[in-house]
C-alpha cells in the first residue's frame, strides 16, 4: 500500500526510534508521508539512516531500505528541528515498569513533551502512541498547552499501538482497527489526514475520548493475558487428574465463543507488554479507588510465573530429582519466535532459575543471544541448536521457533547424553519422541505410564 503526497498531506514526525517508534516512521514514510524520526541516542539514529535496524522484526531492513530510498524518511537528533517540521507529532517512547513499583514509569513521555513543547511555535497535533495509565493523556495536554508558545493551538490526541513482535509490518499497514482519542473535531480531522490510506482501505476506526483511547491497550493485554492463564491454569489441573491439555484446549476452540487464538497452553507470557501493562492496570486502578475491579489480574499474573516454576520442577525431575552439575540444553531465549526481545523473557528467567539451581545451562536462540548474554552474562550461549544439546542430560524447549519445532529426535539423540526432553511449549510430537527414545514431558500433560 503506498500514495502519492499531496499539499494536504501532514508532514510527520516520530519521536522515540524504539521497537515502536522505528517500525512506525518507516511503514509511515514507505505509505507516501514525509517523515522525520528522533531519537537522542545518536547511535541508533546513524545506524537507522545508514539502513541498519537495531532489532530483529522481519521484513524491516527491507522496508527501511524503500522508505530511505524514497527521500521521504530522515533522522535526526535536534528537538528543535522536529518540531519546526511537524504537523503531528507521534511519541513513541517506552513506559516500562519502575523498580520499586507496579506502576508505569512515564518519565521518558513526559521528557518528550517537555522538552517538545518550547518549539511549538504554530498549530500542530502531538499524538501518543506508548501505552499510558488511564488519565495520563489529560494531564499531559494541560502540561503542554501550558508550556507551548502557540498556546491552545497545539492539542494532544492519543492512538494506541497494537503491535505484535514478528508481525509488525502487517500490523502497522493493515492493522486490525485504528482508535482516535481526541478532544476536537480539528483532531480527529488531522489524524483522519494521516492515516487516510488505511482509512481508504477500510480500517475500522474508533473515535473516542483521551480516557477510552488509554484503556483500550490495556485492557486488551489484559484479556489476551487472561485468556493465556486460563488455560494454563486449566494446564495445573490436566497434571493433577492425569487429563491432558492440548486435548482439553482444542475441543474449546470449536467454540465460537471462545475461540482457538491465546488458548496455547505452554510456558505463557513474557516481553515488554503483556508482565507491565497488566501490573500498571493493577497500580492505577488501585489509585483510583477501582482496584477490586481488576484485582483478578494479580491471580493472571501469579499463574503466569507458576508456569515458569514449574518448568524448572520438570526439568528437575527429568534430571532425577536434583539439578546440581546436571547439564541443561535451553532452547529459546527470546519471549517469543521471530523476535530477539528478551525482556521479561519466561525462557531465560527458566534458564536462570535452573543456573541458581546448580545446573550447568547452555542456551540457544537463533537472534536473542546477544540480548541474552547482556542480560544474562551467568549463562552459557551456543552457536547452535546441536552445539547446545552436546552432552546435555536434560533438553527444554522453552521458545517455539520453527526450527526448533522441526528439530529430528534421532539426530539430537546422537549427541546428548541422556534422552529426557521438556516441550514447555506443546510444540514437539510427543510420540514421535517417544519413540526415538527420548523421555518426554510437557506442561500440562501427565507422564507417561
Amino acid at each position: 500500500m503506498s500514495v502519492t503526497p499531496t499539499i494536504d498531506q501532514p508532514r510527520l514526525t516520530v519521536i522515540g526510534t524504539g521497537y515502536l517508534g522505528a517500525t512506525h516512521a518507516i511503514c509511515m514514510a514507505v505509505l507516501g508521508y514525509e517523515v522525520l524520526a528522533l531519537d537522542r541516542d545518536h547511535a541508533k539514529i546513524e545506524a537507522l539512516a545508514a539502513g541498519v535496524v537495531p532489532f530483529h522484526e522481519p521484513g524491516l531492513p527491507e522496508m527501511l531500505r524503500k522508505a530511505l530510498d524514497s527521500g521521504r524518511l530522515r533522522f535526526t537528533t535536534d528537538v528543535a528541528e522536529v518540531a519546526a517540521f511537524g504537523d503531528v507529532h507521534f511519541v513513541c517512547t517506552g513506559t516500562p515498569q519502575l523498580p520499586d513499583s507496579l506502576g508505569a514509569d512515564l518519565s521518558q513521555v513526559e521528557e518528550v513533551l517537555r522538552s517538545l513543547a518550547p518549539y511549538l511555535f504554530r498549530p500542530c497535533l502531538v499524538v501518543g502512541k506508548s501505552t499510558v495509565p488511564v488519565g495520563t493523556a489529560a494531564r499531559l495536554h494541560g502540561i503542554l498547552q501550558a508550556a507551548a508558545p502557540c498556546g491552545s493551538d497545539v492539542e494532544l490526541a492519543w492512538n494506541p499501538e497494537f503491535l505484535r513482535e514478528g508481525h509488525a509490518i502487517e500490523d502497522t499497514l493493515h492493522p486490525s482497527r485504528l482508535v482516535f482519542g481526541v478532544v476536537s473535531e480539528r483532531a480527529r480531522r488531522l489524524l483522519e489526514d494521516t492515516f487516510r490510506p488505511l482509512l481508504d482501505a477500510g480500517v475500522p476506526t474508533v473515535v473516542t475520548d483521551l480516557a477510552t483511547a488509554e484503556l483500550v491497550k490495556v485492557a486488551a493485554n489484559s484479556f489476551l493475558a487472561t485468556k493465556i492463564s486460563f488455560i494454563n491454569a486449566m494446564a495445573e489441573v490436566c497434571e493433577t487428574t492425569g487429563a491432558d491439555v492440548s486435548d482439553l484446549a482444542s475441543a474449546l476452540a470449536y467454540d465460537d465463543r471462545i475461540g482457538g487464538r491465546f488458548l496455547k497452553p505452554g510456558l505463557g507470557f513474557g516481553g515488554g507488554c503483556l508482565p507491565k501493562d497488566i501490573r500498571a492496570f493493577i497500580h492505577r486502578a488501585e489509585e483510583l479507588g477501582t482496584g477490586q475491579s481488576v484485582s483478578f489480574l494479580r491471580e493472571v499474573d501469579a499463574i503466569n510465573q507458576r508456569r515458569r516454576r514449574r518448568t524448572v520442577d520438570l526439568v528437575r525431575e527429568q534430571a532425577g530429582g536434583d539439578l546440581r552439575g546436571v547439564r541443561v540444553c535451553v532452547l529459546g531465549a527470546a519471549f517469543k519466535p521471530h523476535s530477539d526481545d528478551t525482556r521479561d523473557a519466561p525462557a531465560l528467567d527458566v534458564a536462570a532459575q535452573l543456573h541458581a539451581a546448580g545446573a550447568h545451562v547452555v542456551v540457544f536462540d537463533p537472534q536473542a543471544i546477544e540480548n541474552a548474554r547482556r542480560s544474562h552474562p551467568q549463562l552459557e550461549f551456543a552457536g547452535t541448536a546441536l552445539e547446545a544439546a552436546e552432552g546435555a542430560q536434560v533438553v527444554a524447549l522453552l521458545t517455539e521457533w520453527d526450527q526448533f519445532r522441526g528439530i529430528d529426535p534421532r539426530v539430537l539423540g546422537r549427541v546428548v547424553g541422556a534422552r529426557a526432553v521438556v516441550d514447555a511449549r506443546n510444540v514437539l510430537d510427543a510420540g514421535t519422541w517417544r519413540d526415538a527414545g527420548w523421555r518426554y514431558r510437557a506442561l500440562g500433560r501427565a507422564a507417561a505410564a
